[in-house]
């Protein structure tokens, strides 16, 4: 070890690496609701291995016109199960998986490159995506992927996380930390959860190359969503008129929005009628 890098490992501290672990490791992994589970059931379950972990992925319909979802943090495959229903009795075939740390795949934690990962290896087996659904985290990890060279024809991005300083930033006010631990933890992010992601800061943002992505775009948010601030959503809205469409619900939060009716209706709704050429204003859902 040189000394530049032995000096750097002397100035983590215990309470640096506590504060690193609780924020790179879901807190808890949750189970199948009991009205997700028959969605489950119904899937042809199949693994693949990303980052040395097993990935367990999840077909629904025939394999043609699939439409890839992808779920968020400390969430997994089985909370899309009232989205996946309508999509199959309209000719799609959704597409699913568990992310390492999640649901029923292995590990302890998971991070955007391995999002990225596991959604370019599901592209290479089956083929474009007519559409992706992704929430919260997700939808970075979605649009990564997508900026990567994965093709699909439109996006729904719902209760998009924007960024990752924006997940710093709302662990550090969680937490009260002083601005010590909060640059020690960036340190820890680069060094130890993404090595060698030159510039994560920029790129790791659903800003990021904006005009480069041409797709169509659906935001969805929730206006009573406590854990990301629907004003993101309107951001992103604002960042790429022209091509979204931002839809506002009310009364479901943060992960109840993904069985609300309202989303169903619109995600359906969109991924069948195709481009949606101009911004609408916002709509609430009552």
């Amino acid at each position: 070890m040189d000394p530049a890098t032995s000096s750097a490992n002397a100035a983590l501290s215990d309470e640096g690496q506590e504060l690193y672990d609780l924020f790179r490791r879901p807190q808890g992994r949750s189970r199948p609701r009991p009205d997700e589970r028959a969605a489950i059931e119904s899937a042809r379950i199949e693994e693949l291995t990303v980052g040395g972990n097993r990935v367990v992925t999840y077909r629904w319909g025939d394999g043609q016109r699939p439409v890839l979802l992808v779920h968020g943090w400390e969430s997994r495959a089985s909370r899309y199960a009232k989205v996946i229903a309508p999509l199959v009795e309209l000719g799609y075939s959704p597409v699913s998986f568990d992310a390492p740390g999640h649901g029923e795949s292995d590990g302890d934690s998971t991070t955007l490159v391995e999002y990225r990962d596991i959604i370019t290896a599901l592209h290479a087996s089956c083929g474009d995506f007519e559409a992706v659904v992704a929430h919260s985290f997700g939808v970075m990890g979605a649009l990564l992927a997508l900026r990567g060279g994965v093709r699909a024809g439109r996006l729904v991005a719902v209760s998009s996380v924007p960024d990752f300083g924006y997940v710093v930033e709302a662990f550090r006010i969680r937490l009260k930390l002083s601005p010590e631990l909060v640059t020690e933890l960036k340190h820890r992010i680069e060094r130890d959860l993404y090595p060698g992601e030159a510039d994560m800061w920029t790129r790791f943002s659903v800003f990021h190359r904006a005009t480069d992505f041409d797709l169509p775009l659906l935001v969805i948010h929730d206006e009573d969503d406590v854990a990301v601030d629907p004003e993101q959503s309107r951001r992103i809205a604002r960042v790429y008129e022209g091509q979204a469409r931002l839809v506002t619900t009310r009364r479901f939060g943060h992960g109840r929005i993904l069985g609300s009716p309202q989303l169903i209706s619109e995600v359906t709704d969109f991924v069948t009628a195709g481009a949606h050429a101009d911004v609408q204003q916002t709509e609430v859902a009552r």
